[in-house]
């Protein structure tokens, strides 16, 4: 017989228990799929070379296979949060993880750019159903505030380090197998979950859970997928009329998204949270934290393969210092906290982002060298973050809302990586696009192909002379750097703003809360 986990006992002195063994395996069993759904966030990007050379798709639906799945994730997070609150966490986590095993399967065997862009939303629709479920049962396991911290830190520096394994197990997996199998790879992950989840996690849910509302879920994905679709016709087309009117469409459904939330006595939402400055500026936090670290990612490891020419692996490989200082920057936060306010942790790592972006911009065709090191100050900005921002926001609600909180914090995660590919990256492509002047002779479709991405340069330079691949090449390495250079300026400039955010707005929020 499980027992509840939405109860909040103490000892008799009244000091909550401490965790033991099994909680501690319950937080390494946790683990799992959070490493797997931020690693899907961003296996893809050492895989895109050899997607658009096997599928062939256009420039914006290059972008789509990246986005949907976090655009779906997104857009579901909150109603999949409400869903755990009301069903069981533990229920919706291992429903969740057993649909993205076998969907996963299906995305790995994609045979049309239209395939795998539906199999990575269907994806996207059951990793929402897991994150909420893990931080929540995170609240409802760790009672005791230092044991908790601790905790979310972990959860945060895997979900964080994540996004950035991602690439390197992209690269690893590429060196060897075909695209597929950065999809495959969930199933061997997942499989243990679904063994010793029932055994380690104890179910947990709100005993008194408001009514559902579909609507107001219709709603969330009202006012983001027409947004995200208008950044990437932007990027293509221009700002052709479809572009302001996809724009109306989704800020019109996020205006009556708040209306239907502040109306109702048990939101799907809350909205209200964000009158809590400390909760508000957390959440932004969070999502510009990881607009730096997926754009970034976006970026780098397409200039490290297709124009330094690194193998998969040689340029999953220059991630690894990055990588490791983001864990170790998201778990020294714990003991550093005690003596340095969270607003002054935060601002310190946002600003060492700030700082990568900023020497890429300097560093026109910059050397490997200035990319890993780079890497490695934006790792020390978004471990640090990550970790303080969600025990902030875990903090700042009763235990019986954990759900909700924790669909919160992980849909900022998500509409970060939406918005570090759509805005960054669609800036990226248009800039690509305006800056590459295709060389005399090279047959029109051919052009086209390779004005799309700078993946389709690659691919359609193999079937071209030497006299014509070598100009093209050199045309389309040259403008994706250009369009590289004033992306990392916007960056710089965004983490900068990041920055001002976590002074002015966390300025009340104390290691205490």
């Amino acid at each position: 017989m499980t027992r509840p986990a939405t109860v909040t006992a103490t000892t008799p002195t009244g000091v909550p228990p401490r965790a033991g063994r099994r909680q501690w395996a319950a937080l390494v069993v946790l683990m799992l799929p959070v490493l797997l759904v931020s690693v899907d966030n961003t296996v893809l990007s050492f895989a895109l070379p050899e997607i658009s050379t096997a599928l062939q798709p256009s420039a914006a639906g290059q972008l789509w296979i990246v986005d949907v799945y976090s655009l779906v994730l997104a857009g579901l997070l909150v109603a999949m949060g409400s869903m755990g609150d009301r069903f069981g966490r533990r229920k919706l986590l291992l429903t969740g993880a057993s649909g993205f095993a076998v969907v996963s399967v299906l995305a790995a065997f994609s045979t049309s750019a239209e395939q795998l862009i539906t199999a990575r939303a269907v994806l996207g629709f059951f990793g929402a159903m897991i994150m909420p479920a893990t931080l929540s049962l995170l609240r409802s396991t760790f009672l005791d505030r230092e044991q908790r911290r601790l905790a979310i830190a972990v959860w945060a520096s895997g979900f964080a380090a994540g996004s950035a394994l991602g690439p390197i197990v992209g690269g690893v997996l590429l060196e060897h197998f075909a695209w597929g199998s950065v999809f495959l790879v969930a199933v061997p992950v997942l499989v243990p979950l679904l063994i010793a989840g029932p055994l380690l996690l104890t179910e947990s849910r709100d005993p008194a859970p408001g009514p559902a509302d579909p609507f107001s879920v219709l709603l969330s994905l009202a006012a983001m997928a027409p947004v995200v679709a208008a950044i990437k016709l932007l990027a293509t087309d221009g700002f052709v009329w479809p572009v302001a009117a996809l724009a109306l469409v989704g800020v019109g459904s996020g205006w009556l998204f708040v209306r239907r939330q502040l109306a109702r006595p048990r939101p799907l939402l809350d909205v209200r949270l964000f009158t809590n400055p400390v909760f508000a500026g957390s959440v932004l936090v969070n999502l510009l934290a990881v607009v730096a670290l997926v754009a970034f990612l976006f970026f780098t490891t397409q200039h490290l393969q297709l124009v330094v020419g690194l193998r998969p692996l040689q340029a999953a490989l220059t991630l690894v210092p990055g990588l490791a200082v983001m864990i170790l920057a998201g778990l020294g936060v714990v003991r550093v906290v005690r003596w340095l306010r969270p607003r002054t942790i935060v601002a310190i790592g946002l600003a060492s982002a700030a700082l990568a972006y900023a020497a890429v911009f300097a560093t026109a065709g910059a050397p490997v060298v200035v990319f890993v090191v780079a890497f490695a100050f934006v790792g020390l900005g978004v471990g640090a973050a990550e970790t303080i921002s969600n025990d902030l926001i875990i903090a700042a609600v009763p235990a019986n809302r954990a759900g909700a909180a924790s669909a919160v914090s992980e849909t900022a995660y998500e509409v970060g990586a939406v918005l570090g590919t759509a805005v960054l990256g669609s800036m990226l492509t248009a800039i690509y696009r305006g800056a590459l002047v295709v060389p005399a002779g090279v047959p029109t479709e051919a052009g086209e192909a390779a004005r799309e991405t700078l993946g389709g340069a690659v691919a359609v330079s193999d079937g071209l002379p030497d006299s014509l691949a070598g100009p093209l090449l050199h045309a389309a390495t040259d403008a994706f750097d250009h369009g590289l250079v004033a992306t990392a300026g916007v960056g710089a400039l965004v983490m900068v703003a990041a920055v001002v955010v976590a002074l002015t707005t966390l300025r009340r929020a104390s290691s205490a809360d």
